[in-house]
């Protein structure tokens, strides 16, 4: 049996993971370097969420990014589910 696919999470708008950037849960900033080390991410990839290159992230990257920034995962990220190969919002999904 093979592995279910990781689940994916896309970022609700590059806007919005800047400004939660900026006043973090505790009320501290931080830079998109910081953000990386911390969740543990390249550093490329916050910046291409930051810039909309890129939309969608593993959900273990999701969480660590919104952990470190103090915030519910469903604040900065929206579930997705694979509908062929289209990415959609798992909200919109219809069976």
């Amino acid at each position: 049996m093979s592995e279910p696919a990781a689940a994916l999470y896309a970022v609700v708008s590059g806007d919005r993971l800047k400004l939660l950037m900026e006043r973090t849960g505790t009320g501290d900033g931080v830079t998109s370097r910081e953000l990386a080390e911390a969740a543990g991410v390249a550093h490329g990839t916050i910046g291409a969420l930051m810039s909309g290159a890129q939309r969608v992230v593993p959900e273990h990257k999701a969480k660590a990014i919104a952990a470190r920034l103090g915030v519910d995962l469903l604040v900065l990220f929206i579930p997705m589910e694979r509908a062929g190969r289209t990415l959609v919002p798992a909200q919109q999904v219809v069976a």
